[in-house]
């Protein structure tokens, strides 16, 4: 797996193995407030339309980056909420 998310999985492995259930679970319910999904939509628009000015393309990529920073450690919690003894 060579791509960026990829890597980035394989790098928060350990940080996967250190969950407790507890956090696990507080993570999967982890959600991005209103204001920065509205701003997260907005940039998409306009990526999409080829309007983002530098510096809104360099915060379109940081909120994405830190999205896929946030699903991969929620996908590591629920894989350990689902692997656990009953």
């Amino acid at each position: 797996m060579n791509t960026a998310q990829g890597i980035l999985d394989e790098l928060l492995e350990p940080v996967g193995a250190c969950l407790t259930p507890e956090v696990a679970e507080q993570l999967t319910k982890l959600r991005a407030p209103e204001s920065v999904q509205v701003r997260i939509e907005e940039l998409a628009g306009k990526s999409e339309a080829g309007t983002l000015s530098d510096a809104e393309r360099e915060e379109f990529a940081a909120l994405v980056s830190m999205g896929n920073f946030i699903a991969i450690l929620q996908s590591k919690a629920r894989k350990l909420l689902k692997n656990r003894p009953a």
